[in-house]
This record gives structure tokens, sequence and C-alpha cells, in this order.
């Protein structure tokens, strides 16, 4: 199955076994540790974000041409109520931007609308085919990148606001709601944060989950 490495200063296209869909692996010419998808279905998203370029977005950030204090990407969300209600759930937390990422829907969509009560129409928006190519911007303009997922070497939301490790301006991923963040964008990470399983399940709803942190956040007195 053929493939394209998403690092925007390398995009190689190389063959990988069918079996080794959706898993993780390095590109064979940058190096760079990937979650793999087919070639088809990248070409798919690129297609539908030169459809999307018709629909004028409300662009992410401020006036003075800084990165808002607070943003979040999404990276191929499939519910689009998921994504109205990460938009209603910005708005109210006072994040000022949304990255769009890959599968995930763009308004105009009343599906979209149904959740987020006309939120879209307050919080900036764009879309992205790749999230590495927002990220590469983001960081080049000093804004710190969180992802939120369990892995082996994230820590506790909490416990990295305690330890002051978080900063503004800041950019939260929010990965697809089985398969979460991909390996390209952790590897973008400045910092993987977690929120506290008590109970038989191991992760929330995506929403859900940015909700909770997207508050924790603005709420801390360090941030």
């Amino acid at each position: 199955m053929l493939t394209q490495c998403p690092n925007p200063n390398c995009k190689h296209v190389f063959d990988f076994p069918d079996e080794l869909a959706g898993k993780n692996g390095p590109c064979p010419q940058c190096g760079q540790v990937i979650t793999l998808r087919s070639l088809e279905i990248i070409r798919a998203i690129e297609r539908q974000h030169q459809q999307r370029k018709d629909q004028p977005p409300r662009l992410p950030g401020s006036a003075a041409g800084k990165p808002d204090r607070f943003s979040a990407l999404l990276e191929d969300l499939r519910s689009l109520w998921n994504v109205g209600s990460i938009f209603r759930s910005a708005d109210g937390a006072g994040f000022g931007a949304l990255y769009l990422c890959g599968i995930t829907g763009c308004p105009p969509h009343k599906s979209i609308a149904k959740t987020s009560l006309g939120a879209e129409e307050h919080v900036a928006w764009s879309h992205h085919s790749n999230a590495l190519d927002i990220l590469q911007d983001l960081r080049a303009q000093k804004v710190q990148i969180i992802a939120l997922e369990k892995t082996e070497n994230s820590v506790l939301l909490s416990e990295a606001l305690t330890k002051k490790l978080i900063h503004p301006p800041l950019c939260l991923i929010v990965g697809n709601e089985v398969a979460g963040v991909s390996a390209q964008a952790l590897s973008r990470a400045d910092l993987v944060c977690h929120l506290p399983m008590h109970g038989v399940k191991t992760s929330l709803n995506a929403a859900v989950a940015f909700g909770i942190a997207a508050y924790a956040l603005r709420e801390s007195s360090e941030v």
C-alpha cells in the first residue's frame, strides 16, 4: 500500500504492508515516525481541503498579528457532533482559534451547528489537510504545543499545571476518537498530557476531554 510522509519538508511517497495501516512506522526518507494511512485517503483529504477553500474560514490570529493565547488543533475527528461541541466549549473557555485538520469537518454544516449553537461564528477556525503544516507554523511563532493523549511518557495535566510546565500562547491537540493523536503530531508536541481515569474505560469522549482540559488550562492561576 502506498502512503506519503506528512512531513512538509519531505512528502516522500513509499510503500508499506497493508497490515500496518493505522499503525506507526518510520518514513524511509526522513525517518519521521508517522501513523501509516493509504495514499488514497491522503489524496481524498487534500481534495476536500481544496473544496473547502470555497468556504471562507474565520482565520485564526489576533488583530495584532500575534498567535492566540489559547487555541486547539482537532486532528481527524470523525464526529461532527464532537466538532460542534468543541466549538461551543472553546467559546465558553475563551479559546480564540481552532485548527481543523485531516478529515475533521468544517462549518457551515447543520450537524456542527446543532451542537455548537452558533459558537462557530465567534471562534476563528481554518482547515488544514495535514496537522504538521500548521504545527510547523505555530512552533515558529513560539506557541507551546500540548497533546492531549495517554502515552508512556505523558504527565497528568493537573501535575503539569502545578509544576508550571504550561504557558501561553499554547495549542492543545485533540486526536481521532479511536486512534488518538497521530505519531507525527505527537512528535511535534512540547508536552503530552493526559486526564486521570478512575473507572474501567481508558479514555473519554473527545469533546468531553477537550472541555475538561480547556477549562483546566484557562482557570489555572499559572496560565
